[in-house]
């Protein structure tokens, strides 16, 4: 006879569903088999944990659950579907807070560094044809994207690249995952994309040989 569901389950299948649903960002599966190895006392392999994310996956599918196991920034995220996210935007009692958001400066400038990286300031600020130093130093802030060292051109410019934040923020499960360049422009006019702006933003800006200074964001 078989089992109920909930007593098919085994404590490491328990467990990877648990801390995937308390985790606030992915976790690798190195992580999650360290973590399961504490808490079960008792050896657990990585090979163990992707067992038990497939057996995850499987059950959610088979209940028709609004959730699923997403590989996102090199590890496994709990979240819910795609196919809700509309729904789900327009069940909300209040939108989603400011403080949640980037501003276009921000979305812009880092559209530039994900798909240039390792890119310096002066070629981000040749790129938007102005001063992206708020920008820059603000992604930082938020862990979007880190220093990883310096040029070989004259003055040794810092380069930056996007971090492991921004491929959880968005959704990613590596830079691979980025939509072709030359897909931009025809998503951007679709109307539809207007909210989704954070991972597609045109880079079809002429340079300016006079590069403006932009105003810190309050909004950023």
């Amino acid at each position: 006879m078989e089992l109920p569901i909930a007593e098919s389950l085994t404590a490491l299948d328990r467990l990877v569903e648990a801390m995937l649903f308390e985790a606030p960002s992915a976790l690798s599966t190195a992580v999650l088999a360290r973590r399961a190895a504490q808490g079960l006392g008792r050896d657990v392999r990585p090979s163990d944990v992707e067992a038990a994310v497939e057996r995850l996956r499987a059950r959610l599918v088979g209940q028709g659950s609004a959730l699923d196991v997403f590989d996102w920034a090199g590890g496994y995220r709990l979240a819910t579907r795609a196919d809700l996210a509309a729904t789900l935007d327009a069940s909300r009692e209040t939108p989603v807070p400011a403080s949640r958001k980037l501003s276009p400066s921000l979305l812009e400038t880092l559209a530039v560094v994900a798909y240039r990286q390792p890119v310096t300031k002066p070629e981000v600020d040749f790129v938007r044809g102005v001063d992206s130093d708020y920008a820059l130093r603000r992604l930082a802030e938020l862990e979007l994207v880190e220093e990883t060292g310096r040029a070989d051109s004259v003055g040794r410019p810092t380069l930056y690249a996007t971090t492991a934040g921004f491929l959880d923020a968005f959704g990613l499960a590596s830079l691979g995952a980025l939509p072709p360049l030359r897909e931009i422009e025809s998503v951007l006019n679709d109307p539809a994309f207007n909210r989704e702006r954070a991972r597609l933003l045109a880079l079809h800006e002429p340079p300016s040989d006079a590069r403006p200074s932009e105003p810190s964001d309050p909004d950023a």
